[in-house]
Formats: structure tokens, sequence, C-alpha cells
């Protein structure tokens, strides 16, 4: 028989603690008078952001630590992948989430916004440690708009704890996941090697003068259907060569992580190699579903307040669409434009090294 009582059988709301859970919607120290049925589902929805942003936070960083080592193992990597695919689907969710704000009407919202104050969704310390932890940059960031200088300045005056600024700090002074997925990129072994410059560099000269090759054919067939003469089509297709050959050697020295994604892109097939494609095409979802956040979030900015200024005195939605252009994993959307189909590449110097012969 089980010695559980009554007492102290767990319930389903102890579990979750949703006495103290569902006491947390009234506003700072409980607003007077209480929040009106709009303002409370205001509340609701920014909190539930949180909540998720905890979870994503927590995801990103047990990935970036199996990747953080001197030599992934190859059956981390699914896990890897599986904690990023969460951190994509929870985006897509907050991105719907958005919808839920647009049935809060902008008179509905204004009757109400001024209990903000100051507050400003840029005050969301655990989006900006999730920014930090993916990488972006603060140099990157519109207007130079430091979350560490702000944070630290909030923490002074008292309006952050030693505890979120202490944590702040520590993951600032982390890798971010770009980091070490470049490092990670940088050791692919390129033709059965890993590390070699004269083979990397073999094998981006290699693939440039595939791209060359394909060029003329492609440049033959548009001519040939009437898409324009050689003239005008010509040079936007060497442009790309040109372009790819910078990406992949800045100086005419090639650089190691470039040529390593270029790698894994090209011979998708091989088997050693369809975990490593798997992580990168998660990667480059992720923050496909981050921009689809943002993008929800300022249209439903706009259809609530228009072009007003923000709360925090930012430039409300103009602010918001420029976030739209940060790329943080540029490496990985730009290789893209430099993949030459399969069979206009030669065959991969030690096939067997990867699981088969791609002659088989």
């Amino acid at each position: 028989m089980s010695s559980e009582t009554p007492g102290s059988r767990m319930t389903y709301g102890n579990y979750l603690r949703l006495d103290e859970l569902l006491s947390l919607q009234s506003g700072p120290d409980g607003h007077n008078p209480p929040p009106s049925n709009h303002e409370m589902h205001f509340i609701v929805v920014h909190q539930a952001f949180e909540l998720w942003f905890k979870q994503i936070n927590r995801e990103l960083e047990e990935a970036l630590n199996l990747l953080n080592v001197d030599e992934v193992d190859e059956k981390k990597i699914p896990v890897i992948v599986s904690h990023l695919e969460r951190c994509s689907e929870i985006f897509r969710l907050l991105a719907s989430q958005w919808r839920v704000m647009q049935t809060l009407s902008p008179h509905d919202f204004l009757a109400f916004r001024d209990r903000l104050g100051t507050s400003s969704g840029f005050e969301s310390w655990q989006m900006r440690t999730l920014e930090m932890l993916l990488g972006l940059e603060s140099e990157q960031r519109i207007g130079g708009m430091d979350p560490m200088v702000h944070n630290r300045k909030l923490h002074s005056e008292g309006k952050l704890s030693d505890d979120v600024m202490e944590n702040m700090i520590r993951i600032d002074n982390m890798p971010s996941l770009n980091d070490v997925v470049q490092k990670w990129l940088a050791r692919t072994p390129v033709n059965g090697v890993s590390g070699d410059e004269g083979i990397l560099q073999d094998f981006a000269e290699k693939h440039i003068e595939s791209m060359s090759v394909h060029a003329e054919s492609v440049i033959a067939h548009m001519v040939k259907i009437g898409h324009g003469t050689e003239e005008t089509i010509r040079p936007r297709i060497e442009a790309g060569i040109s372009g790819a050959q910078d990406f992949l050697m800045p100086d005419g020295k090639v650089v190691a992580a470039r040529a390593g994604l270029l790698f894994i892109e090209s011979y998708r097939e091989l088997p050693l190699l369809s975990w490593p494609r798997r992580l990168i095409d998660t990667i480059v979802d992720l923050e496909q579903a981050m921009l689809l956040f943002r993008s929800h979030h300022a249209r439903m900015v706009e259809r609530m307040i228009g072009r007003r200024m923000g709360t925090g005195g930012s430039s409300g939605v103009d602010y918001l669409d420029m976030t739209l252009k940060y790329r943080i994993f540029t490496d990985l959307w730009a290789v893209r434009t430099m993949l030459v189909k399969r069979d206009a590449l030669p065959g991969p110097a030690n096939a067997d090294f990867y699981g088969y012969s791609s002659d088989n």
C-alpha cells in the first residue's frame, strides 16, 4: 500500500504552483484600481512570452555547451539539433501569439498605456540574453543600443536584481552559438582531411572553377531562351563568382569555416555529413523563425499604435522594422548563393571516408 497521505499527495496545482502564478497578473505591486480585462490580457501575453524566453535561453545554452568542445561527439549532434528545433517551434508559437494581442483595439490599449510608464520591451533582459547567446553583437544593433550598458544602468538604479545582472555578465563573457559553430565548421574534414590549408585552398579553387564552367552553360541557356543578351547577363553571373571568391578566400587565403560549410552543403548525400547538414539547416530555420517573430511583432505594434513613439522613447514600429535586418548566422545564409548543382561538381576525394563512395 502507498504511504502517501491525502495531505502529502502532489496535485496539479501544487506542482505548477498555480496559486503563486495566477496571483501575478495585477501589475507591479498590485494595481489600484485593478487592471481591466484588456490590461490583464496584455500582462498575461507578455508574461507568457517571458516564460517561453526562459525556455529558449535554457535550450540555447545546453546546445552551446555541447558544441563548445574541441571535438564534438557525433552522437551529440542530434541532441543539439533537438534543442534548437524546440527553440524554432517556440518562436513560431510566439509569432502566432501576437494574433492574441491583436484582439486588443487601439483604444483599449490607450486606456491603460500610461500605466506602463517608460517601460519598454527592450528591457526584456531574457530577450537580450537570448540574442547574446545566439551571437548578435552590440555593434550590429540599431543605434548602438547595447543591452549591457542599458541594463548596467538599470542595475545601478536598483531596477534590476543582482542575480539578473550577474547572469547577464556571465552570458556576455561566454562564446556565442555563432562563435562555436564557426569553430566547429573550421574542423570539417574536407576531402577526408581536417585542418589542412592546402587541401582547403584546393577545394575552394576547384569550386570557383566549377562555378565558372557552369556559368558558361547558364549564360548560353538564358540567351537562347531570350532572357537577355550575353552583355547584360554575363556581368551579373560573374559578379556572383567574384562574390564567392571573396567569401571563400578574402585576401587570397581560404577561410576554413567557410570552406567546411561549403563542403557540407555541396556534398549533402555523404552519410557522415547528414547530421552536420541537418544542424546547419536547423540553425538557419531557427533564425528564420526568430525573424518571423520580429515581423509579426512589428505588424502588431503598427496595427495597435501606428507610428507613435514607443513607451520607452524608441521610434516604435520604425525601430522594430529595423530589427528585421538583424542577421547573426550570415555565412550560413550567404553560402547558398554559391552552390552549384551536384552533377557539375567533381566527386569528393576519399569519398569512402564519409561512409560510402559517391560513385556507387
